[in-house]
């Protein structure tokens, strides 16, 4: 997690990919999958670019490169910390990130955003303006970020988001950061994916009290008052006073660690070595009593249940016609014909047989 590169070990690899380019041009070689899990693993960000955007296609046969790329990189995956990072609209994700990300890669450290955008309902558009509110980060040696769609993917989360942080781990990035919407269920998503979940908070919002809700509070691993600046300092360090006494209310964690609650100002570049010190002394805490390992154990077995649920749903609706009877059943049950429960048990007896009566 720590591994840095001496300028002669960097040089070696990028003559190391230059080889690799030399080799492609030679033979005219296509982009396979062996050729950029190569390029990944030694590091090169055009190769991680183009096996993230395969794993974001639709079409099965990217899928199935993207596949056989993540099998190629596995045994490179698992050593980077994964931190989730989460709050609502405007508490300010993007700043903060852009403040912690160029701490780290300041320190030497290769760091990874993965910046979840939401998309339209109507136009299925996003906006994707991660790398232009982080100006810093963005243009950082050490760092890497890939703002991507939710494309309808549940509670804002974008489908292949575990595997692109398996390909950022394959590619040598140390942590790995995941910014979520802070809305619907992104947050449980999230969490199931990281080792360690920062809950960014306002203060002075006037719902302070009412904003603590148990699931997303007892997720946390770290409360971060955010916006301590100015006229803000004091509503901010009363917030983080009354959320440390919700805390005690909550049963002690399994992974033994008690939440933090601390100020930051991302705009001043106040709090973020503090916050840095705290995601230490957790990687620390749970590397010693083991709960790293049995915590992404739960996790791959949550995974590993997710994904047949997906690929049942894209089988689904793969189906001839099925989409044509979903329209004509909704106008059934509009029209009071049929109950909701009715035309989902016709819409699942013609996947199963291809049978079905309106």
């Amino acid at each position: 997690m720590d591994k840095k590169y001496s300028k002669k070990e960097e040089s070696d690899r990028a003559a190391q990919i230059e080889r690799l380019l030399k080799k492609r041009r030679m033979r005219n070689q296509s982009q396979t999958a062996e050729y950029l899990s190569e390029r990944i693993m030694l590091g090169d960000e055009q190769a991680l670019s183009e096996s993230i955007t395969l794993l974001e296609s639709n079409r099965s046969q990217d899928q199935d490169k993207a596949q056989a790329i993540l099998k190629a990189c596995l045994g490179n995956t698992g050593n980077a910390l994964r931190i989730g990072i989460t709050g609502v609209p405007g508490v300010g994700k993007s700043t903060f990130i852009e403040s912690f990300g160029s701490f780290l890669a300041e320190q030497g450290k290769k760091v990874a955003v993965m910046a979840i955008d939401p998309s339209s309902g109507i136009s299925g558009g996003s906006i994707l303006g991660d790398k232009t509110r982080m100006q810093t980060l963005s243009v950082h040696p050490n760092a890497f970020i890939r703002p991507t769609a939710t494309s309808g993917s549940l509670g804002g989360v974008a489908r292949r988001t575990r595997e692109t942080i398996l390909l950022f781990e394959a590619a040598g990035y140390e942590i790995v950061i995941v910014e979520t919407v802070g809305v619907g269920q992104s947050e449980t998503e999230v969490h199931a994916m990281t080792d360690f979940f920062l809950l960014l908070m306002l203060a002075g919002a006037g719902d302070e009290l009412q904003g603590i809700k148990r699931g997303i509070m007892e997720m946390a691993d770290t409360i971060l008052i955010t916006k301590t600046d100015g006229k803000n300092v004091r509503k901010a360090n009363l917030a983080r006073t009354e959320y440390k006494n919700a805390l005690h209310l909550y049963p002690p964690n399994p992974n033994e660690w008690i939440p933090k609650v601390e100020t930051v100002s991302a705009l001043e570049e106040k709090g973020i070595e503090k916050v840095w010190d705290i995601v230490q002394s957790f990687t620390l805490q749970v590397n010693t009593n083991g709960w790293l390992e049995k915590r992404r154990a739960q996790q791959d077995r949550y995974w590993m249940k997710k994904t047949v649920q997906d690929a049942l749903l894209t089988d689904f609706y793969k189906t001839d016609g099925l989409l044509k009877l979903e329209k004509e059943l909704e106008k059934a049950v509009q029209n009071g014909s049929l109950t909701s429960f009715q035309a989902a048990a016709k819409m699942l007896n013609y996947y199963k047989d291809g049978k079905t009566e309106i």
